[in-house]
């Protein structure tokens, strides 16, 4: 059996992620998860929300790792992991929810606009995007606590940051979305939900 990897983090966060995606994955079918990391979100999210089939996607390397939790779970509604990265081939399926945790702020700047300006290849015309991670509000940090994950962030790789809502939210308006929920989460991060496509204001009121 492979090893598999552990991200603490996820055990701390996943119910509260859970509770975003129980109200605005509700009507999805197929979810494409963008940087499963090691695979735990992806087995628990799919073990809940069984009407769901939730589609992994990582980099090659971390690829064996999500494997590891895929096989030992045993869900039916998880298909093989995808290879993906953002400036790389993409899916040539249509989802009708994406989801990411704690992306954006490991990738450049200039892969988040790669990814934003990718996503309507890989979305329905009806899509939800749901992206979870600490995030700046006006240029300022919203925690002290953000703002030191900020400064070490930024000792592993210059390129890496807290992204600012309001530079995202542009991107994902350029893609298409309209936000319709910005969630506090707990630890100062925050969950924040797009809807893409002409039913915007029926699922917004």
């Amino acid at each position: 059996m492979r090893e598999k990897p552990d991200a603490p983090s996820c055990a701390r966060n996943r119910e509260p992620i859970l509770a975003a995606l129980r109200d605005h994955f509700a009507d999805r079918r197929s979810v494409l998860e963008i940087g499963s990391g090691t695979g735990q979100h992806a087995i628990f999210f799919a073990a809940a929300l069984r009407h769901l089939n939730w589609q992994t996607s990582e980099q090659r390397g971390n690829l064996a790792g999500i494997h590891a939790w895929l096989d030992e779970a045993k869900l039916p509604n998880t298909p093989t992991p995808l290879e993906l990265h953002v400036n790389e081939e993409w899916p040539t399926q249509r989802y009708d929810a994406i989801f990411s945790a704690n992306t954006l702020h490991i990738m450049s700047w200039a892969e988040v606009e790669r990814a934003f300006a990718r996503l309507p290849e890989v979305m329905t015309g009806d899509a939800v995007l749901a992206i979870y991670g600490p995030f700046n509000y006006a240029g300022r940090f919203t925690s002290e606590s953000n703002a030191a994950f900020d400064a070490s962030l930024k000792e592993r790789g210059l390129h890496q940051g807290i992204r600012n809502f309001e530079a995202v939210d542009a991107l994902a308006v350029t893609a298409g979305l309209t936000l319709i929920e910005d969630r506090a989460m707990p630890s100062n991060n925050r969950c924040l939900v797009w809807k893409r496509g002409t039913s915007l204001q029926a699922a917004s009121a």
